[in-house]
């Protein structure tokens, strides 16, 4: 009799690989990060790391899936908020928390060297489309509460909103004495405040 299949165990094993790749794509670029070393880095063999993923590609759209999927939960999450300025806020504290990752910078360096494969230039382009229609869509409704500027439309008010959040991140990449929790709460919060609202 065949041994029924532990579906829990193998999400866990199948993320545990993720999170193994990830820090192997930060650390090594996506050259250097070979199978043998991303299966070092989870303390597997090459046969488990094959039986979840057939190439070290497959595992860094993986990464970037799980990226979209997370972006799509949170908006959901937002769908009963009221407050359009509050659920900015939510979005910017949630984009610069992943900044506190010190695997971010060598991973968003990693997935820039190979935006010339067409399946990573799309799952990075379905992400930031996802960002940005969810701030259009809160960024609207403030602008029609009279709660934002109207002087702007929501789509280029959501472009500086983007250029704050990622050049902050950005940041954070380059200088490692930027307290990324207390420049979040004293500045960037405060700087996006005093740009939308009225």
């Amino acid at each position: 009799m065949a041994r029924p299949i532990d579906t829990q165990r193998q999400k866990a094993r199948r993320m545990h690989i993720i999170d193994a790749a990830l820090t192997t794509f930060a650390q090594h670029g996506y050259h250097g990060a070979s199978t043998a070393k991303i299966c070092d880095q989870a303390g597997i063999s090459s046969g488990t790391f094959f039986h979840y993923f057939p190439t070290k590609l497959n595992v860094l759209l993986a990464i970037l899936k799980l990226g979209i999927d997370e972006t799509r939960k949170f908006g959901a999450a937002l769908e009963n908020a009221t407050d359009p300025l509050a659920a900015i806020n939510c979005f910017i504290s949630r984009t610069v928390s992943e900044a506190g990752d010190w695997r971010l910078p060598g991973f968003a360096q990693c997935v820039a060297g190979v935006m010339t494969i067409p399946e990573i230039a799309d799952a990075v382009a379905e992400d930031e489309q996802l960002q940005r229609d969810l701030l259009i869509h809160w960024v609207a409704r403030g602008i029609s509460a009279g709660q934002f500027r109207s002087d702007l439309t929501a789509e280029r008010i959501t472009s500086w909103l983007l250029l704050f959040t990622n050049g902050f991140i950005d940041r954070v990449a380059v200088d490692s004495s930027f307290n990324t929790d207390q420049e979040t709460q004293l500045l960037l919060h405060d700087t996006v405040q005093r740009f939308i609202c009225n």
